[in-house]
């Protein structure tokens, strides 16, 4: 399996407990969607399966795993901050009127108060809230996907107006 074959749901966080339970922050914004029976670690660039004994997703983008083949905390510890994937045939199919913060991407961002920002060029899923990334001035800005600071979202023309916190720009062009 090549990772051209494969869409990313996550990373190995940490251990929890001593018989290899691992923590899992998704970055895919519905894991309760997804099949889970075996998904695939990245070891330097080859894609190896890992067969699912139990997981459990108690919070939203963020789940415990006991993986077949990792029982003991010493093999668990060799997998933390690995990325983990599924297959792109498990992917689950998306109904044209779903829209997501992971569709943003791309999209360009203009600020209320600064004007014209740029594209967003990812969007990192973390346990709590979506995070977005854009180059502004040749400099990565941040800036959390949240309904108080989000104005408009036009899907036609890929544009999203926002209004950031007083000073939060300003912060990264230091």
């Amino acid at each position: 399996m090549n990772i051209t074959d494969c869409f990313e749901i996550g990373y190995i966080a940490k251990t929890k407990g001593l018989k290899g339970e691992v923590q899992v922050s998704f970055s895919y914004h519905e894991p309760e969607k997804l099949k889970l029976e075996a998904v695939f670690i990245e070891y330097d660039g080859k894609m190896i399966p890992h067969f699912v004994e139990a997981y459990k997703i108690p919070q939203p983008l963020m789940g415990y795993f006991l993986f077949e083949d990792i029982n003991h905390i010493d093999k668990a510890k060799k997998i933390i901050h690995k990325k983990i994937y599924l297959a792109n045939r498990l992917k689950p199919k998306k109904n044209k009127d779903e829209f997501s913060f992971k569709d943003l991407e791309s999209f360009t961002v203009t600020d209320i108060n600064k004007g014209l920002l740029g594209q967003i060029t990812e969007v990192k899923a973390l346990p709590k809230q979506y995070i977005a990334a854009l180059m502004y001035k040749e400099k990565e800005i941040l800036f959390p996907l949240s309904d108080d600071l989000i104005n408009e979202i036009d899907i036609d023309k890929q544009t999203i107006i926002i209004n950031l916190p007083d000073g939060l720009i300003d912060i990264y062009m230091e």
